[in-house]
C-alpha cells in the first residue's frame, strides 16, 4: 500500500484530502495544534497524527524519518495574514505570511524530499488570489503566487517525481472563522449568485482535486484551478 503525508492535514482542505487518500494509502497528517490532532485522532483514527510546524526543518525531517518512504506529499499550509490595502499593509505581518505559507512549503518539500519515492508526487495548495485582480489582496496574492512559482521548475528538476499545484477559490473552511458567522453566510450567498458554478466549494470539493493531482501518474507541472469559475468573474 502507498504512503501519504499531508502537512497541514488537521483541518479544512488538508483533512478532507487525508480522508480521501486513506482509501488508497496509509495516511500521516501533520499539524501544529495539539487540540486539532486530538480531535482528528477521535474522528479519524485511521489517520496517523504528528505534531510539527511545516516551517521547522528539523521537526518535519524527524516526521519523515519516522514514516520511511513516502509516495505522496501534500502541503496545505495556509494563513489569513497578508490581506489589506497595500498603502497600510503591515509589512511585518506580510513577512509572517510568507514565513507561514511560502517558506513553510519550501521547508517541508526540502525536508521530505530525501524520503520521497522515485515515482512519488508533491502537491501544493495555493489560492485563486495568485491570479486574480481583487483590491486588498496584493500581499496574499504574492504569497500564493510564490507558492505556485515552485511547481513548473520543480516538476522538471525533480522528475520523475511529479509536482503539481491546486488553486482553490472560495471554500467554506475554518479559514473564514475570522469573519462573524452572519457576515460569512451573507457573503457566501452573494458570491454563489456570481460564481459560474453557482456555489461556494466545500473542503471535500477541493480535496477531490488535490487527491487526483497527487495520485494521477500522468499529471505534473500543472496548477489546477478548482475555483468554481472565480477567475472568470468579479467577486468585489
Amino acid at each position: 500500500m502507498s504512503t501519504a503525508l499531508v502537512v497541514g492535514g488537521t483541518s479544512g482542505v488538508g483533512l478532507a484530502t487525508a480522508r480521501r487518500l486513506r482509501a488508497h494509502a496509509t495516511v500521516h497528517v501533520v499539524g501544529r495544534n495539539s487540540e486539532r490532532l486530538d480531535s482528528v485522532a477521535l474522528s479519524d483514527p485511521e489517520l496517523i497524527g504528528h505534531q510539527a510546524d511545516g516551517g521547522d526543518h528539523r521537526a518535519i525531517t524527524a516526521v519523515a524519518e519516522t514514516i520511511g518512504t513516502i509516495d505522496w506529499l501534500v502541503v496545505t499550509l495556509g494563513g489569513t495574514d497578508g490581506l489589506g490595502p497595500i498603502g497600510t499593509l503591515d509589512l511585518d505581518t506580510l513577512r509572517h505570511a510568507f514565513d507561514a505559507k511560502f517558506w513553510g512549503h519550501v521547508t517541508t518539500v526540502q525536508a521530505v524530499l530525501p524520503h520521497l519515492a522515485p515515482t512519488g508526487s508533491i502537491t501544493v495548495v495555493s489560492a485563486a488570489t495568485a491570479r486574480a485582480g481583487m483590491p486588498g489582496t496584493a500581499g496574499i496574492a504574492a504569497v500564493n503566487g510564490a507558492v505556485e512559482s515552485l511547481v513548473k521548475p520543480l516538476a522538471v528538476e525533480l522528475a520523475p517525481i511529479r509536482v503539481n499545484g491546486v488553486s482553490p477559490g472560495l471554500v467554506d473552511t475554518p479559514w473564514w472563522d475570522v469573519m462573524p458567522e452572519s457576515g460569512r453566510r451573507a457573503y457566501f450567498a452573494q458570491a454563489a449568485q456570481v460564481l459560474p458554478a453557482r456555489r461556494v466549494a466545500t473542503a471535500d470539493d477541493v480535496a477531490e482535486v488535490v487527491a487526483m493531482a497527487a495520485t494521477n501518474v500522468n499529471l505534473t507541472g500543472t496548477i489546477i484551478e478548482a475555483d468554481g469559475g472565480a477567475r472568470l468573474v468579479s467577486l468585489t
